[in-house]
């Protein structure tokens, strides 16, 4: 009799603490989600005139702007991959606004093939979102400097590069007169949400450990 009571304290206990879990993730999963849509809200409002004078990441990331200025010749040119298009590279370039001030702008999508075509430079309006890539990590490898490739997007270190702000326009939209490039705006597509699949593994697990019990209790009868 004493182990069936221990066996249901340890058995029920362990139940607790999953369908806790699963329960967590769950309420994380309603959290993200608000979070998802306040992003999405605020990448698809109505474009600002104008940079904010000392833009912060915690409170202009994905901000909508409008601005006119020139778009610089300079480029550095990221590795990348468009599902439908293959093997091509995300094209940033300077942007100097009216009073002096240079920001990157991410243009959009090339093919390899036309890595080296000409595009638009000078005068432009432009509109897009105020964002902040930092996609490298331990395994991206270093540029290649010479042959202008990038292996990620990183704000800061491509400002350095490029001598403006560490601050990116993604580009909603072509500028005027531009047609050799395929914007690739800012969406919520690569923030991750995988609370659902959580919550069904501690319910799984909730699930097994019941079932293992019953077990147990069925094998401990006299």
């Amino acid at each position: 009799m004493r182990r069936v009571i221990f066996l249901l304290i340890i058995s029920g206990a362990g139940l607790a603490v999953l369908i806790g879990l699963g329960t967590w993730q769950l309420q994380r999963k309603a959290w993200k989600e608000g979070i998802l849509a306040t992003i999405e809200e605020r990448i698809a409002g109505e474009p600002a005139a104008g940079l904010p004078a000392q833009p912060e990441s915690e409170t202009d990331r994905y901000r909508p702007v409008r601005l006119q200025g020139e778009i610089s010749a300079d480029e550095l040119h990221v590795l990348t991959s468009v599902k439908d298009a293959g093997p091509g590279y995300r094209v940033i370039s300077p942007f100097t606004l009216a009073d002096g001030r240079r920001v990157l702008i991410d243009r959009g999508f090339v093919p390899v093939k036309h890595k080296q075509a000409e595009r638009l430079s000078g005068p432009a309006a432009i509109e897009g979102n105020i964002h902040w890539p930092q996609e490298t990590d331990s395994y991206t490898p270093e540029p290649d400097l010479n042959g202008n490739i990038w292996y990620a997007r990183d704000a800061q270190r491509m400002a350095e590069r490029l001598g403006t702000e560490p601050v990116m326009i993604v580009l909603r939209a072509n500028p005027e007169g531009e047609a050799g490039l395929r914007p690739l705006p800012v969406s919520t597509a690569g923030i991750s949400n995988d609370h659902l699949q959580y919550a069904i593994t501690w319910f799984s697990l909730a699930v097994i450990w019941a079932a293992m019990t019953i077990y147990f209790l069925r094998r401990s009868r006299p």
